[in-house]
């Protein structure tokens, strides 16, 4: 069965789907204007030491800074030294990047800043299925391609199946449809990502809590993809549905085994006093839900929908911080503009709240 890694583009965005037959297998959204800056190499300085933080704060040039760690067995980081760092993490739940050192390059820059980019999320996924060929919608999507994947991509112009595009629009709700008839509700806070499940009546004809066992096993698979769809990290807490706390200890070998071919290898801590199936998956590059709820990805969200349903308006009104949004990000309206063949007039209405928006012929 073949498997293809599907590009969708958007103002201001690209989606990237990797599929087999009507299966979603790996999901992400690609920002140019916007990077998460992972594995991206920085010439810093240190612009003050934290030991009771157990690092240093970083100055990366041009307003940027990050946090990097004291590394054992290692020179004490001391304020004013420059010095060659990696990001290791994106910037997101409210703290800003994670940095490691990284060898110095030659020759030495002469200035702060940025020495080479990361990997895009479209780089990160071909390298992550190297057999998947590559499917665009357009030729602007096909033109985003470095010349080291042109040789896999498909001469002919496709958008998503049905069933995938359903699949990834899918992955924008917090409610999650799960085999059996269950439900999962997942809310994620500053500090974890609290995932509640909900059993349809148990079957007729069996023990209750055999029952509610039972859906629970055969929903955990389809729980941990999503997790791994939506890159849920940091710790996440599950609830699992109408089970009593001490049979749920007989859901950590299923819950072990389901995690097994999620590429972050988080781990599954075990079962809490409060019957909560407790996990931990590696911080490295936003959620989906960070990257949606973000002002960049509400304003590109407002793009997108003039692009597939207001298709007559031609001025948008928004609120100050949708405005500002926008202004970032000018080569997302000039791509609005030109996927719908029609030009737009941003105009910023103060009468409107900060994310609140509408248009007009």
């Amino acid at each position: 069965m073949s498997i293809f890694l599907r590009l969708a583009t958007f103002p201001g965005e690209t989606r990237i789907a990797v599929t087999q037959d009507d299966t979603l297998l790996d999901y992400a959204l690609w920002r140019p204007a916007a990077p998460d800056g992972v594995d991206d190499v920085y010439l810093g300085r240190i612009s003050a030491h934290a030991p009771g933080m157990g690092g240093a704060f970083v100055d990366l040039g041009a307003g940027a800074s990050g946090f990097l760690p004291d590394q054992k067995g290692s020179d004490t980081l001391t304020e004013g030294q420059t010095l060659t760092v990696r990001v290791v993490r994106a910037a997101q739940g409210g703290k800003g990047v994670r940095l490691k050192p990284e060898k110095t390059p030659e020759p030495l820059p002469t200035k702060l800043g940025l020495i080479s980019r990361g990997p895009t999320p479209l780089d990160r996924l071909a390298a992550r299925w190297p057999d998947a060929r590559i499917i665009v919608d357009s030729p602007a999507a096909a033109a985003s391609l470095p010349v080291a994947l042109r040789a896999r991509r498909q001469q002919e112009l496709q958008p998503f199946p049905e069933d995938i595009a359903h699949a990834c629009a899918a992955l924008e709700d917090p409610l999650v449809s799960l085999p059996g008839g269950m439900q999962a509700s997942i809310t994620p806070t500053p500090a974890l990502v609290a995932i509640d499940m909900d059993a349809p009546p148990a079957k007729s004809g069996w023990p209750k809590q055999t029952a509610q066992f039972a859906a629970n096993r055969d929903a955990l698979p389809a729980l941990m993809r999503q997790i791994r769809l939506r890159n849920l990290s940091g710790a996440i807490l599950v609830d699992p549905a109408g089970l009593a706390t001490r049979k749920r200890q007989a859901l950590l070998e299923p819950v072990k085994a389901a995690l097994q071919d999620d590429p972050l290898r988080p781990r599954c801590l075990g079962i809490t006093a409060l019957g909560l199936v407790e996990l931990v998956r590696a911080r490295i590059h936003p959620s989906l839900p960070e990257l949606l709820a973000s002002p960049h990805g509400q304003a590109l969200a407002v793009l997108r929908h003039l692009v597939t349903q207001e298709t007559t308006a031609t001025v948008l009104r928004c609120g100050l911080g949708l405005t500002t949004a926008l202004e970032q990000d000018p080569q997302a309206l000039a791509d609005c503009i030109a996927q719908r063949g029609k030009p737009v007039t941003l105009r910023m209405d103060p009468a409107l709240p900060d994310f609140f928006w509408t248009t007009h012929a």
